[in-house]
């Protein structure tokens, strides 16, 4: 089986045999306005010409996603976080009534689906529906994801539709106060993005591509972690560099004797995502630098020092370290990257990894497949050292995901091939000496 990751960057290829060997590995230049191009090109090298092959792209920059709710911090921030462990990237977040002014930056932040929640079931009404007017009244033309009140659903699904608008419903997010409930709009959301968005991004002419493509790369990778905190029964923390977005995903495994915590009035689920759109290796590096400051990670100094350096990758998003010199400003950039993306979770995870704190810790991402041992090695010391991230990390093995797999065994997962998924991430858990015990 073939399982192909075409970003926006990078197409990369992992060739997985049945019983879940890794056989190959490829990457090629993500090439456009033909993606096909790129995806040949690293089929041609691994010689899997006419293999069934399962896709998932984050190419065109993604999945652009707005977020329409009730109130900020309960089912608007419900629909935030079922957005993000569907492989989104949150645009804009609404909340409250709709008017002229949130209309305008609904289209100004140019979403590729619109998420419309609101109210708890049997809870109020009018906000959902008035949004739901709102939208069909106006010339807000992306597919719309129904995930709220049950209650108003029925009603809120006829006024969109009476203007002709697309709609997928799906369950509510957020169907009583602490209690979210991700995965209906996460599989509506995956639904809308196949048969509605892929196409329309211009990434290739003809249906090939569309048919290849299972799921926006951040919901593979996320089903990828998942099974990995499965096959291994603990807390996983794996961070993502990319050169656009720094992902961070946790899956937690509950603790019988750990304290009990607040519960978060939208809710929390078991694996979670969060993406930071202004942290990267190349387009977002001068972000990286910004936010360090902010961090106190980098005197001003400092910061002018990596700056141009930053400016540079952001202006070449294509280049490779050219020397030892390049490749250790890399490792730098990568360093802040993680932490503060590391740190932003924490923050919004509010204490989940409890007293034992992860006991797998995964880097991912080019910077660190193709970096010098030596140079991962410090990254991840570094992130240990923090003072702030050292109580969830200090007991964390370790790991690097050199062959690309998390991508490739969620895309596996998804398509039902599970033995050959759990052999790909046991070669991930070996490296960190934390293979699970059976067959």
């Amino acid at each position: 089986m073939l399982c192909l990751d075409v970003g926006s960057t990078w197409t990369k290829a992992a060739l997985v045999g049945g019983d879940g060997a890794l056989l190959g590995i490829a990457q090629h230049p993500t090439t456009t306005p033909e993606v096909l191009s790129g995806v040949d090109a690293v089929t041609a090298e691994l010689g899997a010409g006419g293999l069934p092959a399962l896709a998932c792209s984050s190419a065109g920059g993604g999945l652009r996603l707005a977020v329409v709710g009730q109130e900020p911090l309960v089912s608007a921030e419900a629909g935030r976080r079922a957005a993000l462990s569907a492989g989104a990237r949150v645009v804009q977040v609404q909340a409250g009534d709709l008017d002229g002014a949130g209309i305008r930056a609904l289209r100004a932040a140019r979403p590729d689906v619109v998420l419309l929640v609101g109210g708890t079931d049997g809870g109020d009404a009018r906000t959902l529906l008035h949004n739901a007017a709102r939208l069909a009244a106006n010339r807000v033309r992306p597919p719309i994801v129904l995930a709220g009140n049950a209650d108003a659903a029925d009603d809120a699904l006829a006024l969109l539709r009476s203007t002709g608008r697309t709609v997928v419903p799906a369950a509510n997010v957020l169907p009583d106060v602490g209690e979210l409930n991700p995965e209906p709009a996460r599989a509506a959301i995956r639904e809308v993005f196949l048969r509605h968005v892929i196409g329309g991004k211009g990434l290739s002419r003809g249906p090939r591509f569309r048919r290849l493509v299972r799921a926006v790369t951040p919901d593979a990778v996320l089903a990828g972690v998942t099974r990995l905190a499965a096959r291994r029964g603990d807390t996983v923390l794996v961070v993502d560099v990319g050169g656009a977005t720094t992902d961070v995903y946790s899956a937690v495994t509950p603790v019988a004797d750990a304290p009990a915590r607040p519960r978060h009035a939208a809710g929390e689920a078991p694996c979670q995502r969060t993406v930071e759109g202004d942290l990267g290796m190349r387009i977002s590096a001068p972000g990286v630098v910004a936010e360090a400051v902010g961090e106190r990670l980098l005197t001003a100094g400092q910061a002018s020092a990596l700056g141009v350096a930053a400016r540079r990758r952001a202006d070449e998003p294509g280049q490779l370290p050219a020397d030892a010199a390049d490749a250790a400003v890399d490792g730098r950039l990568a360093t802040l990257a993680a932490t503060i993306a590391v740190r932003r979770h924490l923050r919004l995870s509010e204490g989940r990894f409890g007293p034992l704190g992860a006991q797998l810790f995964v880097l991912s991402g080019g910077v660190f497949r193709h970096g010098r041992p030596d140079l991962v090695a410090e990254v991840f010391a570094a992130l240990r050292a923090d003072p702030l991230l050292r109580p969830v990390l200090r007991e964390a093995a370790t790991a690097t995901d050199t062959g690309h797999v998390l991508a490739p065994a969620g895309l596996l997962a998804a398509d039902g091939r599970v033995v050959p998924a759990d052999h790909l991430l046991d070669r991930l858990l070996d490296r960190a000496g934390a293979r699970p015990p059976g067959p």
